[in-house]
């Protein structure tokens, strides 16, 4: 779907108009192309004081991996740091542009040592590229017992989310709490957050806790994995798959039987298989599993599927309420105790949900999706507890789209869909490719530290922030 005032803002004279005016200026965004460098442009690097090098060491060996253009502010710990891990860091300059500004906040443990971010980030916070990325490293503040340093850490958050809002142009910002002893899982999410992949996320906070993270060839960091996507027949499911295939995994795509032609068409065109199922079918579970183990288990299951239909609560019959809620919601469940229980899914196997910002905020006319979605939220919270505490290294996260061009925004009223475009930092709707990004990332082999997370889709939007 086009966005006219976004590609009219683009133009020189549109720019200008923008500016008078004091109208919203969306950036175009760059996102990513197969073949293109992880991080396209100079990496400033910096560390809070202390003794805890955990962090900069992984962030370190990361950098050195992506053949990165690293600079320090200073000739301080961090060159040293960096050297260690072979990345000969550069000391800045006062004309230095950045794609990437990450800061190893793990070490600040009390409210005056907050001042070293302001230090860090004063000098260059006009020195950031277009589609630049921020990127903050802490502890969990809730693995924190002493209150001076709990504190310390949730600040970040409000620190992060502000600099998203601020620096405008297409700039990401974001905050990755990790685990003492998880500084190994870092890998995959610290690569996700610096690259094109991550262009309509920003504003989030991402906890990498202990576990499983396997290796894999960056350049296909799906290879030799089956995963299934429901509702793939088109919009945000077909992106999902694409992407998924792009990857190097087969992609059993499935929808229902009335979406069976555009199912083939998708499948066929990404070398996968189709499936056609309805998920909310006594037999879903069965259908499932007996394609999954023709091809030796899934190693990730994406429930995207969904619908909506929208009423006030006042206006809305029973059927309406039923259907959003068993597809949405009661279906997933139930798909997942199936294919836990009957072996369906390989070891280290992920499954990744598409919830909604209408989940976590609320929206008018939508009480049965924004339940439905909200108890997707609990479904991922309570099954990613049980899978701590059981073998076989699986994890399950969760998206939360907010404004998405697709067929079904654009059957919004003008005014309410323009709206849902401008109100978030990015001044402009997301792409499904943006959902099937951040979908790869959590479905990735590499993933393994990222369970129980449910990272927003939405430019930071303004509703539920």
């Amino acid at each position: 779907m086009s966005d006219r005032y976004g590609d009219f803002i683009q133009s020189s004279l549109g720019k200008k108009v923008a500016k008078n005016l004091g109208l919203p200026m969306p950036e175009a965004l760059d996102r990513f192309e197969s073949g293109q460098r992880i991080i396209r442009g100079s990496v400033l690097m910096g560390r809070a004081a202390g003794d805890d090098q955990q962090v900069s060491n992984s962030v370190a060996s990361i950098l050195s991996e992506l053949h990165a253009d690293v600079f320090v502010s200073d000739e301080s710990s961090t060159a040293d740091i960096l050297a260690a891990s072979g990345v000969e860091a550069k000391t800045a300059g006062k004309d230095e542009k950045y794609k990437v500004l990450v800061f190893d906040a793990s070490n600040i443990r009390n409210a005056s040592e907050l001042k070293q971010m302001y230090e860090f980030f004063h000098p260059v916070a006009r020195s950031v590229e277009k589609s630049g990325r921020v990127i903050i490293i802490g502890r969990p503040p809730e693995d924190i017992a002493d209150i001076d340093q709990a504190l310390a850490q949730r600040s970040l958050e409000g620190f992060v989310k502000s600099v998203g809002k601020e620096f405008k142009r297409g700039i990401t910002a974001q905050l990755i709490y990790v685990s003492e002893g998880s500084e190994d899982n870092l890998d995959s999410t610290l690569r996700f957050f610096s690259s094109a992949r991550s262009a309509y996320v920003s504003g989030q906070v991402v906890r990498v806790k202990a576990g499983e993270s396997l290796e894999v060839d960056w350049s296909q960091p799906l290879a030799g994995k089956t995963m299934l996507v429901t509702g793939a027949s088109r919009g945000i499911g077909e992106a999902i798959a694409r992407v998924l295939a792009r990857d190097g995994a087969h992609v059993i795509c499935l929808d229902v039987a009335q979406q069976q032609s555009d199912l083939q068409k998708v499948a066929g065109e990404i070398s996968g298989s189709s499936l056609t199922v309805d998920i909310t079918a006594d037999d879903a579970g069965q259908k499932i599993t007996e394609a999954a183990k023709k091809r030796g288990g899934l190693d990730a299951v994406i429930h995207n599927a969904g619908v909506t239909r929208d009423k006030t609560l006042a206006n809305m019959d029973e059927s309406k309420w039923d259907l959003v809620i068993n597809i949405n919601l009661a279906s997933i469940a139930k798909l997942n105790r199936y294919l836990i229980d009957n072996k369906a899914l390989n070891d280290n196997a992920r499954i990744v949900c598409v919830s909604s910002i209408s989940g976590i905020a609320g929206n008018l006319g939508q009480t049965n999706y924004a339940t439905s979605k909200a108890g997707v939220i609990g479904l991922v919270n309570a099954t990613a507890k049980q899978f701590n505490d059981t073998d076989g290294n699986m994890t399950i996260n969760a998206v939360a789209p907010g404004f998405i061009e697709t067929q079904m925004t654009e059957a919004i009223p003008f005014a309410i869909r323009e709206a849902g475009r401008r109100m978030n930092s990015m001044s402009q709707g997301g792409l499904p490719v943006d959902v099937a990004e951040t979908i790869a990332w959590l479905a990735s082999p590499a993933s393994g530290g990222l369970n129980g997370n449910v990272i927003r889709v939405c430019g930071q939007s303004l509703l539920g922030a």
